[in-house]
């Protein structure tokens, strides 16, 4: 556990954010969360999950610090010219873990981390490397946990509590690949 056990949570959802409380709980820490996802396309999307987040963090007393705010357009932006898987992952897990590290930091956080870490789809060498700059530039520890083992709980936990699931990661282009995968598994 950190010297400090407040924890600020980067939560990219409310279903990803079920078992990765329960377990940073489980550690002992104090926990408040924070929806920072510019990246989430398009905005009803970015709302429906906002909104999801809200209710279920109020049932569960996850305060949640910062404001969400949604810049689409500034996210494209940033990544133009590097669309690709990786390339992309990389920016804009950089972005939502430089603003989660400011946040803590301003809220006096000892620490941060993310839900992103529970997801077996998410590059969590990125995540890791992203984390710890993100700490080292603004002067708060990144903790980072491989949660990938609990996914299957968070599966359950969101369905258990009727949580909308959504079936891409947020932004345009990890729709569109979605939605490729899942038409190439129907047509084999």
């Amino acid at each position: 556990m950190a010297p400090d056990s407040k924890l600020l949570l980067h939560i990219c959802c409310a279903p990803c954010s079920t078992a990765a409380v329960a377990a940073w709980r489980a550690e002992g820490f104090d926990l408040a969360g924070t929806f920072f996802n510019p990246n989430i396309h398009p905005f009803a999307e970015h709302e429906r999950r906002r909104e999801t987040l809200m209710a279920y963090s109020a049932g569960i007393g996850l305060p949640l610090a910062g404001e969400p705010e949604y810049d689409v357009k500034a996210w494209l932006e940033m990544v133009r010219g590097r669309e690709e898987k990786g390339e992309r992952c990389r920016l804009c897990i950089g972005q939502r873990l430089r603003r989660t590290a400011e946040t803590a930091v301003k809220g006096g956080f000892g620490a941060f981390s993310t839900t992103l870490l529970i997801s077996p789809w998410q590059e969590h060498d990125i995540i890791q490397e992203e984390g710890e700059r993100a700490a080292a530039a603004a002067g708060v520890a990144f903790l980072y946990r491989d949660l990938r083992p609990r996914y299957r709980e968070s599966v359950e936990l969101s369905r258990a509590a009727g949580l909308y699931r959504q079936n891409f990661c947020g932004c345009v282009f990890s729709e569109e690949e979605a939605a490729r995968e899942r038409h190439e598994r129907k047509r084999k």
